[in-house]
């Protein structure tokens, strides 16, 4: 399968379970694949291993820091031979902390992390593709719509990811880029269900399909995105949640 055929991507936070599962289906579609880890270097460089040759690991950029994303971008595209076509912001973090008395500096971390990172890295990789195009999509969550207690930082960032690639949908277009987000619902990753029993049971109850969601589920949402077949979508926010978001609430 080829949707993605000669076409260089970066995958940030590709060392983690969503990122591995959009990193190998954009390489099983048939692009190269520059994969940025910060601290989950093994298991970044073991998916290299998996993808082959048409994979790159680039560790260590702190994505809150405005130089390191342009760097790590520049490395990107270096590899790519000068040509950046694609760009997943997928890099976050989702730490649990009440909103009464959160000090600023939690606040700050996370939105720094889901949020800053994004705009800094598609205002970078944007300079790349502007003379030939090409697709931005970051991914935000089911939260941006409906937060979960001690989550109201993370749910704030990503309400902001998604009205970023709106705006950025806007005014990056005339230059051919398109960008787009993603919002998963409830991914599958290792000891989740040993750790969340009692979250797992409802969201295996209110998801309309009756399972949770797979890496490889939001893999494909971003490769629909990034290829032709999207060629006329930009400004959108697909969720990808097995349909617990139509349910009911009474």
């Amino acid at each position: 399968m080829t949707l993605l055929a000669g076409r260089t991507a970066l995958i940030t936070g590709a060392g983690g379970g969503i990122g591995r599962g959009i990193a190998l289906r954009f390489a099983e579609e048939g692009a190269a694949v520059a994969l940025h880890c910060r601290t989950a270097v093994a298991a970044a460089e073991a998916l290299a291993r998996e993808i082959g040759p048409r994979a790159v690991v680039l560790p260590g950029a702190d994505l809150t820091v405005e130089d390191d994303c342009r760097r790590l971008v520049a490395e990107a595209a270096d590899w790519g031979g000068g040509r950046l076509d694609a760009l997943v912001n997928n890099a976050g973090v989702q730490p649990v902390r009440a909103l009464p008395g959160m000090p600023t500096a939690d606040w700050r971390a996370v939105v720094d992390t889901n949020l800053t990172s994004v705009f800094a890295c598609t205002q970078t990789a944007a300079e790349v593709m502007r003379g030939h195009g090409g697709t931005i999509t970051h991914i935000a969550s089911v939260e941006a719509r409906t937060p979960a207690l001690g989550h109201a930082h993370y749910a704030a960032a990503k309400a902001a990811v998604v009205m970023h690639a709106r705006a950025a949908a806007l005014e990056y277009g005339p230059y051919g880029i398109r960008v787009n987000t993603v919002s998963p619902g409830l991914i599958e990753r290792d000891g989740l269900e040993d750790a969340w029993p009692e979250g797992v049971r409802r969201w295996r109850e209110a998801v309309a399909v009756g399972r949770l969601g797979r890496p490889e589920d939001v893999g494909d949402a971003c490769v629909f995105l990034a290829s032709h077949l999207a060629s006329w979508v930009t400004g959108h926010d697909l969720v990808v949640d097995g349909g617990a978001s139509a349910r009911a609430a009474w």
